[in-house]
């Protein structure tokens, strides 16, 4: 008898997989204005944020702060975004430059391109349905809290 049940595959697998798809149809929309996709979503909280602590920055955007870093840096070669003095001599916040709002709104422009196309080819009830499944698994394995308040949540 044939195995029906599809939770047997591998989930990293298939993610990765959609993942490197998505990510090569935005990146050919976001090119165009001299960015990769990961830069554009870097600049785009880095201005919906500002000015943030660059551990802020990492925390929002479920990364670590040496991705953080090795990504920030072609940004700042740029001059795209800065990195400023904090509060204190050991802290630091991420500004967005002049010239970096004007990139990241060209870039809006053309992911919005790439937004339509994506729909437009997944069709927008899918698209719906995928997000709230990724928010709703997002919920189910976010590990930011440290579990002293309340108790681990169950997601079915």
């Amino acid at each position: 008898m044939k195995n029906t049940d599809t939770s047997q595959g591998c989930t990293n697998l298939k993610l990765r997989q959609l993942t490197r798809m998505v990510t090569r149809h935005y990146d050919h929309y976001v090119a165009t204005c001299g960015l990769k996709n990961t830069q554009y979503a870097l600049l785009s909280y880095a201005v919906s944020l500002e000015p943030v602590r660059p551990v802020d920055l990492a925390r929002h955007m479920q990364m670590d702060a040496s991705t953080l870093t090795r990504n920030m840096q072609p940004l700042v070669a740029q001059g795209w975004l800065k990195i400023c003095a904090g509060s204190d001599a050991r802290s630091r916040r991420i500004e967005v430059t002049a010239a970096g709002r004007e990139k990241q709104a060209q870039a809006q422009r053309v992911w919005q391109e790439a937004q339509v196309a994506i729909v437009a080819q997944l069709g927008a009830e899918r698209v719906a349905a995928l997000h709230q499944l990724l928010e709703a698994c997002i919920d189910c394995l976010d590990d930011s809290g440290d579990g002293a308040t309340e108790p681990p949540h169950r997601c079915l």
